[in-house]
């Protein structure tokens, strides 16, 4: 991929990858370049989120991130707060942010996942208006899905290994299979 089409993908819209009534819908900030060149979700390489999926037992092996509809049969799938592709989160307002929240709310109350999870702490934050949110199960819900704010899966998150990231998503997928 050359610099030149990283660019051009800037402010593409990736599709979700969803469907009613998942267990799970996993949540990104919102669309990096190599995303938005590609079309696939996490796409950049140094990405964790496809190995932290399968390290924490959602998926029976490493998906590729082409691969991404083949979550749909395990009952996930992928969306995110703010549609448009950037270079960096930090490009995003939090208009942007707040706006996002309340497209997220109404995507949530029309396709009914059991569980929204919210891959960033801070965009979790600012798009639900959670100042003092921390990482786990969270206390507000959207009708009768119920939210788990994740850590960033992006490699620039240095404070959280793949390890320690698993385990958090493993938390998840134990209370998603033990509350349906």
């Amino acid at each position: 991929m050359t610099p030149e089409e990283l660019q051009a993908a800037r402010d593409r819209v990736v599709p979700d990858v969803v469907a009613d009534g998942l267990s799970v819908l996993f949540c990104g900030i919102n669309p990096g370049l190599m995303t938005a060149a590609t079309g696939h979700h996490f796409a950049r390489p140094g990405n964790r989120f496809w190995p932290v999926l399968h390290l924490s037992g959602f998926t029976p092996r490493r998906f590729m991130p082409a691969e991404q509809a083949e979550l749909l049969g395990l009952g996930l799938g992928v969306t995110n707060v703010v549609a448009r592709a950037t270079a960096r989160a930090d490009e995003l307002s939090d208009e942007e942010f707040h706006e996002g929240g309340r497209l997220l709310r109404a995507k949530v109350e029309r396709l009914r996942p059991g569980w929204l999870a919210v891959v960033g702490i801070t965009a979790y934050r600012t798009a639900f208006d959670e100042k003092r949110a921390r990482i786990g199960r969270q206390e507000r819900t959207i009708g009768a899905t119920r939210i788990w704010a994740l850590p960033n899966p992006s490699g620039l998150n240095a404070h959280w290994t793949a390890k320690t990231m698993a385990e958090e998503f493993g938390r998840l997928r134990a209370a998603a299979t033990e509350e349906g």
